[in-house]
């Protein structure tokens, strides 16, 4: 498992449940170090409890050096990131780094190896930046097999998937990787190269999408007096022509390091193809839209010392990237506001790497805002923001401090009380 991020950590730690022996490798000594002495180098719900498991059984380890991980794997899954670059076009140097790494490796080498690109990727990528490096080794088979995890859930989401995709011209190799999964309840979707890769970009803007539809849904109702939830309640009814409930309720801002990136490619990408793609474009100004409405309606407070509860993209994860909570809080303290955060899953000491690297480059002197409980916040300010939904026992805390809230995530949507 090349990259022990937030997919190749949660990746090996399932597969090991599931009764394979898989070694990760990263150059990150810290996430190495991390698994091996069976912790989880980030918050995720329910890894921590794998990684302890799997490398107690021995079925996971993880090594910083890809010869030692490949000596006698059949499979290597790449899982490293592929970030945004600053034309919205994806930076593939992680990906061009290991494809050459494992290359290095195949000299002398005499059984195959099925080489499984998880990472997202642009159509065409696998053929012309991954093949390349395994041109004079036949016993190698490129693979696309994109990843459907959602951050604060992806345990749960590897372990009962609702969709698996593996894209290939070697059928025999795409079923070897079907085979993985086959304890789960799961029909895998064997289908061709480029058509994986782009399986993955349809659905993230799919999502994205969904989330940007609901919340100017909710944002018009409002304004004329209509629920929001209610409208968006019955159209998630129909379960034939509307799909899926997913994301289809109006509330914050999407953010992370999927969806803002994957969109930025897309766009990008049609625009060197002289394609409009209108729908796809508005996404991203639609979502900043509806993120001016919910700093508008923060500054329109009338009170001196504003509390945020969450400053991750969402609920149950420490990731911060992109996170639409971070672009808020920096208007607020552009104009002035007092401001105090609490995010239970947010420990300052344990962020690293780009999560590091976006928050304090984003708001420097993020740890003198930073409370390290709920009750200090309560206890310090005027008003509460609420950009995640709180567990039921925050629920009750923040329900007890009698303090006036702003819903920015929730059913609600952008709603003072």
């Amino acid at each position: 498992m090349f990259g022990l991020g937030y997919v190749g950590c949660v990746s090996a730690a399932c597969l090991a449940r599931l009764g394979h022996f898989v070694i990760g490798v990263d150059r990150d000594e810290f996430k190495v170090r991390s698994v091996r002495e069976g912790r989880a180098p980030f918050h995720e719900p329910g890894l921590e409890e794998l990684v302890r498991e799997g490398t107690a059984t021995e079925h996971l380890t993880a090594t910083t050096t890809a010869a030692e991980a490949l000596a006698f794997a059949d499979i290597a899954l790449v899982c490293v990131g592929t970030p945004s670059e600053r034309n919205g076009n994806l930076g593939t140097e992680q990906l061009e780094r290991v494809a050459a790494e494992i290359a290095a490796c195949l000299p002398g080498r005499n059984h195959a190896l099925i080489v499984a690109i998880r990472s997202t990727v642009f159509p065409g990528t696998c053929e012309e930046l991954v093949m390349p490096h395994f041109a004079e080794y036949p016993g190698v088979t490129v693979l696309s097999h994109p990843e459907f995890l959602r951050e604060g859930s992806a345990v749960r989401d590897f372990m009962a998937p609702s969709l698996l995709v593996i894209g290939g011209s070697d059928q025999a190799a795409m079923e070897r990787v079907a085979r993985l999964y086959a304890v789960l309840k799961v029909d895998p979707c064997l289908v061709s190269l480029r058509t994986a890769e782009m399986i993955k970009y349809a659905c993230n803007a799919f999502h994205a999408l969904k989330i940007s539809f609901a919340n100017e849904i909710g944002t018009l109702s409002s304004q004329i007096g209509v629920s929001g939830d209610e409208v968006m309640d019955t159209l998630c009814r129909d379960a034939a022509l509307n799909i899926s409930r997913a994301y289809l309720k109006p509330g914050f801002a999407f953010g992370g390091s999927c969806l803002p990136k994957d969109l930025r490619a897309l766009t990008y990408r049609a625009g060197r193809l002289d394609l409009d793609l209108p729908l796809l474009q508005s996404i991203l100004p639609s979502n900043m839209r509806h993120l001016d409405r919910a700093i508008q309606s923060v500054l329109d407070l009338t009170h001196k010392r504003i509390g945020f509860f969450g400053l991750s993209f969402k609920e149950n994860t420490d990731d911060l990237r992109e996170s639409p909570v971070v672009a808020l809080l920096e208007q607020m303290i552009g104009k002035g506001r007092d401001v105090r955060v609490f995010d239970p899953h947010i420990e300052l000491d344990r962020i690293y790497g780009s999560n590091q690297r976006f928050i304090l480059s984003a708001i420097p002197h993020i740890a003198r805002l930073l409370d390290s409980s709920l009750e200090d916040t309560l206890g310090w300010a005027d008003c509460l923001v609420l950009t995640q939904k709180p567990q039921l026992s925050y629920a009750g805390m923040i329900r007890k401090s009698g303090l006036p809230l702003i819903h920015l995530a929730g059913n609600e949507g952008i709603e003072a009380n």
